[in-house]
């Protein structure tokens, strides 16, 4: 909901129909797995004797079980307030994918040894990566905006070209015709430069359209008043125009740069030692990749809910305006 709502009504997870449906497809998903040789079935050796002969006796007790622990958690949960809900939420489903790592067997002492090197040089390198991308591709996302929005002819089918064929190809592809085209045209370039270069055009495209709705939102009374006290282009853009249109911006922005951060990962196929081209070199060496797989995998999350508290923090700063 946008507001909180002021009218007292019961809570959903309390109302017996819906306490009943849950139920219902819980214990319906459990029955449907042969879940005979989980650790959950010899918990439940007491009851149904050896799981693996329990046949569809062993399945209901077990789906009946599971649906009773779940349908009770969430019910439990519902009278907690807000926060301390999203905390024992976020806490429960931690511990679920922890549980589901530790089906791997993954060498701990291993990842403890690799895991120093994989931060100072893969994530200095992605996130490096990452920043100079992102700058360059708001710079280009203003200019194709403007050019989106502008009357010329010529700047239009410029940026329009531009943002249809960078969004029309895949960002791999992109990277392979920058660093092994270039160079056929006399313009060698290292593989970082052109890691940097095709993620700052690709997502340059996406975003020139971001910019565009968001300065498009703005009443268009805003930009004549400023014409007619004779405030120049530059001048109405920067005062007036970008203010008003980085709340609208800056939501979808961020969450580009998110998606930057892990499409960096692709410039590791032309061998620039960012995250993901350590944790496969590391894990070839002795066939554990695994656990340079799933480091990898949670670096990236960190990063990402840094970026989306920043992100957060940033919305607030530019919504202040905005709040009754």
């Amino acid at each position: 909901m946008l507001y909180p709502d002021t009218v007292e009504a019961e809570v959903l997870v309390h109302k017996p129909w819906f306490v009943a449906t849950m139920f219902g497809i819980v214990l319906l998903v459990f029955m449907a797995f042969n879940m005979s040789g989980t650790g959950f079935a010899e918990l439940m050796r007491p009851v149904i004797g050896e799981p693996s002969t329990s046949g569809l006796y062993g399945r209901f007790a077990i789906g009946f079980a599971i649906a009773v622990i779940f349908t009770l958690n969430v019910v439990l949960i519902g009278f907690a307030p807000l926060k301390v809900q999203i905390g024992i939420v976020w806490l429960e489903l931690l511990l679920l994918f922890i549980a589901f790592f530790e089906t791997f067997h993954l060498s701990l002492p291993f990842i403890r040894e690799k895991l120093p090197f994989l931060i100072s040089q893969g994530v200095v390198t992605t996130l490096y990566v990452s920043a100079i991308s992102i700058v360059i591709a708001s710079v280009i996302a203003v200019a194709g905006a403007v050019a989106k929005l502008s009357n010329n002819g010529f700047a239009y089918a410029i940026a329009s070209f531009y943002t249809s064929f960078f969004r029309g190809l895949p960002l791999l592809m992109q990277v392979y015709l920058i660093y092994l085209g270039l160079p056929q045209l006399g313009f060698v370039i290292n593989a970082v430069p052109a890691g940097i270069l095709a993620l700052s055009l690709c997502y340059g495209a996406y975003m020139t359209e971001i910019f565009r709705s968001g300065i498009q939102s703005i009443d268009r009374g805003q930009w004549e008043a400023s014409r007619s006290m004779g405030f120049g282009f530059a001048l109405t853009m920067r005062r007036i125009i970008l203010p008003q249109a980085l709340p609208v911006i800056i939501p979808p922005t961020g969450n580009q740069f998110i998606s930057m951060l892990k499409d960096s990962s692709l410039v590791s196929v032309i061998g620039v030692w960012e995250l993901m081209f350590l944790a496969r070199t590391l894990g070839q060496k002795t066939f554990q990749h695994m656990e340079m797989l799933i480091s990898a995998a949670m670096i990236y999350w960190v990063l990402s809910i840094c970026l989306e508290l920043i992100q957060s923090r940033i919305e607030r700063h530019y919504a202040r305006s905005k709040v009754r």
